[in-house]
Order: structure tokens, then C-alpha cells, then sequence
């Protein structure tokens, strides 16, 4: 008799709970797309990343990427952040990066130090997030 009781209170507990869907609406998702600008700037980390290694090595490296010219017109996600001062590091930053393809061994690790210091210098004047993840593209 229990058994039944106890079976029943459970049978109308579960039948009596409402199982709500919640319909998505395009309010709940928020696709951002990203910049011209944050996809050669990812591109450009990952690429550094295997510059690194060969330098490690004390491999020259070869060919300048052209594609990273493109820093000087890629959109950028707010294009107020293109300023005097953002295009000055644009140039550095190219400029150390040219200096990385064109030095002998010896100079290697200063010279792509300084590239990726160049890249630091400039996101501590806009956009911080990334210093930390840029940082760990520096030789010690």
C-alpha cells in the first residue's frame, strides 16, 4: 500500500512539472564580426610565433610578409583609434619587423625583441587585453 502511494505522489509530482523551452530570439545572440585589423593582427601573433622558434634556432628569416603593410589600411574595429600616434607605431613596428629579415645572426633575438616591444608600446596606448599574450612572444 505504501509502495502505491508512494509511486502515485511521485507519478503526479513529475506530471504536474512544466518543462518551459525558451525560444531564442536574435536579441539573445550577438555575432560579433571581426576587424580587418584584429585578424592581421592574429595572423601576425601566430606568424611571430614561428618567427620566434627560428630565431631560436638562428635561422634568418627570408621574406618580409608584404601582407602586414596592410596594417597601415586594414579597418580597424573602432576607427577612431586610427591616430597620428597609431600610425607612428605602425611604422616602427614595420620598420623592426624589416630590420628582423634584413640583420646577420648576431643581432636576431635584439632585433625581433624590439619588433615585438614595438608592439607592445603601441597597445599600451590603446587596446591593453592583448600585452599580456603579446608579451609571451618576447625572448628571454
Amino acid at each position: 500500500m505504501k509502495r502505491f502511494f508512494l509511486i502515485g505522489v511521485l507519478l503526479v509530482s513529475f506530471s504536474s512539472c512544466k518543462v518551459e523551452k525558451k525560444e531564442k530570439n536574435s536579441e539573445d545572440l550577438i555575432i560579433r564580426k571581426q576587424s580587418e585589423m584584429a585578424a592581421l593582427m592574429n595572423k601576425m601573433y601566430e606568424e611571430n610565433e614561428i618567427l620566434k622558434e627560428k630565431v631560436l634556432k638562428g635561422e634568418t628569416p627570408i621574406n618580409f610578409p608584404e601582407e602586414y603593410l596592410k596594417i597601415h589600411t586594414a579597418t580597424l574595429t573602432d576607427p577612431s583609434d586610427r591616430t597620428l600616434e597609431f600610425s607612428q607605431f605602425s611604422n616602427l613596428y614595420i620598420n623592426n619587423l624589416k630590420d628582423v629579415f634584413e640583420t646577420n645572426k648576431d643581432s636576431l633575438k635584439y632585433k625581433f625583441n624590439q619588433t615585438i616591444n614595438s608592439c607592445i608600446a603601441c597597445h599600451k596606448t590603446t587596446c591593453l587585453g592583448p600585452i599580456p599574450r603579446i608579451k609571451k612572444l618576447l625572448i628571454r
